[in-house]
């Protein structure tokens, strides 16, 4: 146990409340002041409740809320951990863009991690909402989005085979690579929601388990009207928030 990083024998006589306060305390500022940091583990909590001369509960607790703030992370099997800090990001809604683009326009780089990605048949959800014929395929894109290697969001894309014919061209930046045939939006629609993340997803975003998560589902056209594109991403709600600017009618 690194006694520096957390004076754990001198729990007892610190001002601030409760126990399980004074121990969240006492983690929060070892990690202002550096004591703890990104990556380093906790110690068991077994081990906390003894040096500090307390009860487990009170060590889950004040480690629970550590948690649900996202400073701490649970690892399954291997222990508690600091979480890395998590800028907080503004998207327009105002503006079509692609995630590349945003990310570039922060001055940070957006990458990749491919789940699934090829040539299917497509879903009769995917079948009406693309306007696919009979014998169409559909391009599929699963991907994890990272800025500055660090996970963003989980991004599920459809396109007729038409328009992507090759779903492996799609190096970083759809949009991009749709530029290069000469594709591109024109306009769409967004539909926000709120929703809870299955355990798969947190472990792959690197959030809590039963972490909230933005929905953002787009409907993408061309100029002739007709529909591109059909994507839902789960956006970390602890690092993006979404922004519209309205006006007052007259």
């Amino acid at each position: 146990m690194n006694e520096v990083a957390l004076p754990l024998e001198q729990l007892q006589a610190a001002s601030g409340g409760p126990l399980y306060v004074k121990l969240k305390n006492m983690i929060e500022q070892a990690m202002k002041d550096g004591r703890l940091k990104h990556g380093d583990a906790l110690p068991a909590e077994r081990d906390i409740a003894d040096a500090a001369a307390i009860s487990r509960v009170t060590v889950r607790k004040a480690i629970d809320d550590l948690v649900d703030q996202g400073l701490l992370v649970r690892r399954r099997g291997s222990g508690t951990f600091v979480s890395k800090p998590v800028p907080r990001m503004q998207q327009s809604l105002t503006r079509l863009t692609s995630f590349s683009e945003d990310m570039r326009r922060r001055g940070m780089t957006a990458g990749s991690r491919w789940l699934d990605r090829g040539l299917f048949h497509p879903t009769p959800e995917e079948t009406m909402t693309l306007g696919l014929s009979g014998n169409a395929r559909v391009a599929r894109l699963v991907r994890l989005r990272t800025a500055n290697e660090m996970p963003i969001a989980l991004e599920r894309t459809s396109l007729p085979d038409d328009i992507l014919p090759d779903p492996d061209a799609v190096e970083n930046s759809l949009y991009q690579a749709l530029s290069g045939r000469r594709i591109q939006p024109v306009r769409a629609n967004q539909r926000i929601s709120a929703v809870l993340l299955k355990e798969e997803e947190t472990e792959l975003l690197g959030v809590p388990t039963g972490s909230a998560a933005l929905s953002v589902q787009r409907i993408a056209y061309l100029d002739s009207g007709r529909v591109m594109e059909v994507s839902t991403a789960l956006y970390r709600s602890d690092a993006y928030d979404l922004v519209a600017e309205l006006t007052i009618g007259a």
